[in-house]
């Protein structure tokens, strides 16, 4: 079957990976416009990872859904916290005196939080997916899962080492995605890949602002 008779066949996924690379681009640019698209994204792949039995992926879809509209709040109002001179908190989340979150580097105290709900959260799901679902990739669906729920709240709070997280889990996705002839999907994380060394070097920058 040629590629263009397979495209028509699947004008959802299609969809997906066109509103995706459009998500990626605004999230490199630090567009509030970034969740609106996000949230339709992930609306396309609840349906598309289901139908592959992608049970993992399809659940954080879901957790996109969520974290998706906090993102966007986060985004707008900042952490909530009045800066004033000398006395603004450093955080993870630090905000301009104009209340807009802006882009930090990971503390310490957090990142062995955030490792240890990563290790919690791949051996749950490795659990659920090999005993309860008929999943062909548990544990690579289980990682790449357990690592986009990090990354997902990493960007939420605008914290520049998530791009780190996107590079391994792109890798991955499109690896495991081309074992299930999803190619546009496949294509669609290649082009994530890619734009995430262009995400690392352009909130490189935004940290020296």
């Amino acid at each position: 079957m040629g590629s263009f008779d397979w495209t028509e066949l699947n004008p959802i996924e299609v969809f997906g990976v066109i509103t995706g690379i459009i998500y990626v681009f605004l999230e490199i640019r630090q567009n509030i416009w970034l969740w609106p698209v996000g949230i339709a994204t992930s609306a396309v792949y609840v349906y598309v990872f289901f139908n592959s039995k992608f049970y993992a992926d399809m659940s954080l879809q879901v957790y996109y859904l969520v974290v998706s509209c906090a993102g966007w709040y986060w985004w707008v109002k900042g952490t909530g916290l009045k800066t004033h001179g000398s006395d603004r908190r450093e955080e993870d989340a630090i905000v301009e005196g104009d209340g807009v979150l802006r882009v930090t580097r990971l503390k310490l105290r957090t990142g062995i939080f955030l490792s240890a709900i990563f290790v919690a959260l791949y051996l749950l799901m490795w659990l659920v997916l090999s005993k309860l679902t008929d999943s062909p990739v548990p544990e690579w669906d289980s990682l790449i899962t357990s690592l986009s729920v990090i990354a997902t709240w990493m960007l939420a709070r605008k914290i520049f080492e998530h791009w780190y997280l996107w590079v391994v889990v792109n890798l991955i996705s499109a690896i495991i995605f081309s074992t299930r002839e999803l190619y546009p999907t496949v294509i669609l994380y290649l082009v994530y890949l890619t734009m995430s060394f262009a995400g690392l070097r352009a909130w490189r920058k935004s940290l020296s602002i």
